[in-house]
């Protein structure tokens, strides 16, 4: 593995993005040694930023393993860019569609969970809220809905991401519910059959990778390399100099990578780091 479809690879790397869940971790849904230690060996000369639909306390533990926390966090696909522990841009999902949403849930009953920053709220600890928990080392609090809306709503806050969880039938609703509604306003993303994972349809982890490139790193976007395996990383793998997708990743995801490395749970970001970067 680790070579490209067509041609050598001549782009070269000064930056590198990396998606977090199925691609970066191991089976225990950890970092490896082999891939905190290929991290170290780059991360002072080429910057290593990660980018996920993580909330932010779900990823600072991965940025301290790896020894890279004073570097840039991007969150919720894009929703929240974190520079020095500060956001410098944010876009959420308004409180009224949050609301629309909860009303129709009342007839098919998934799990929603809502995120606002470091905020995470679920209206039970139920089998998703624990099994989510137990997946990103983070702990929800519980509360109602209904209460947080009312909550966002006076605080002039929204959703940076909403997650519905549940049986496919049930999901399968929801998402034709708001793909006809909010088809314009909302990217959903169905990382399983049991989930959708909704974000603002303005942004994107290309669009918080160009924002980065443009005010933090003055890096052009060829010489970026970034991996990913799902959906919501194909944009930004098209986009990037060098877009590579571990060998697990979804047929349409390894139809546009540039190159394909060996699976998340068998290290192949690390792999390509050590053939490919310096």
């Amino acid at each position: 593995m680790d070579q490209p479809k067509s041609q050598p690879l001549l782009m070269p790397n000064r930056i590198v993005f990396s998606d977090i869940d199925g691609t970066l971790l191991n089976p225990e849904r950890e970092l490896s040694s082999f891939t905190i230690s290929e991290v170290q060996r780059i991360k002072n000369q080429i910057p290593v930023i990660l980018i996920s639909s993580r909330m932010p306390s779900a990823m600072t533990h991965l940025q301290n393993e790896l020894g890279i926390i004073d570097q840039p966090l991007i969150c919720y696909n894009g929703g929240l860019i974190l520079v020095d522990q500060q956001p410098i841009h944010s876009t959420v999902i308004p409180v009224d569609i949050i609301e629309k949403l909860n009303t129709f849930n009342a007839s098919t009953k998934v799990h929603l969970s809502l995120y606002y920053e470091d905020e995470w709220y679920v209206p039970e600890m139920d089998f998703w809220a624990n099994r989510e928990a137990s997946n990103t080392k983070v702990v929800p609090q519980v509360k109602s809905t209904s209460r947080v809306i009312d909550t966002w709503r006076d605080g002039n806050k929204g959703a940076h991401k909403i997650m519905c969880m549940g049986e496919e039938p049930m999901i399968d609703k929801v998402f034709n519910y708001l793909n006809s509604t909010f088809g314009n306003h909302l990217h959903l993303y169905r990382s399983k059959p049991t989930y959708i994972e909704i974000a603002h349809k303005s942004i994107s982890k290309l669009t918080a990778i160009e924002m980065l490139l443009d005010t933090h790193f003055d890096i052009p976007i060829s010489d970026v390399v970034a991996f990913g395996d799902n959906y919501n990383d194909m944009e930004m793998l098209k986009a990037v100099g060098t877009g590579v997708a571990v060998a697990n990743a979804k047929k349409e995801v390894l139809q546009i990578a540039d190159t394909v490395t060996l699976a998340g749970k068998e290290d192949g970001v690390a792999t390509y780091i050590k053939n490919n970067i310096l």
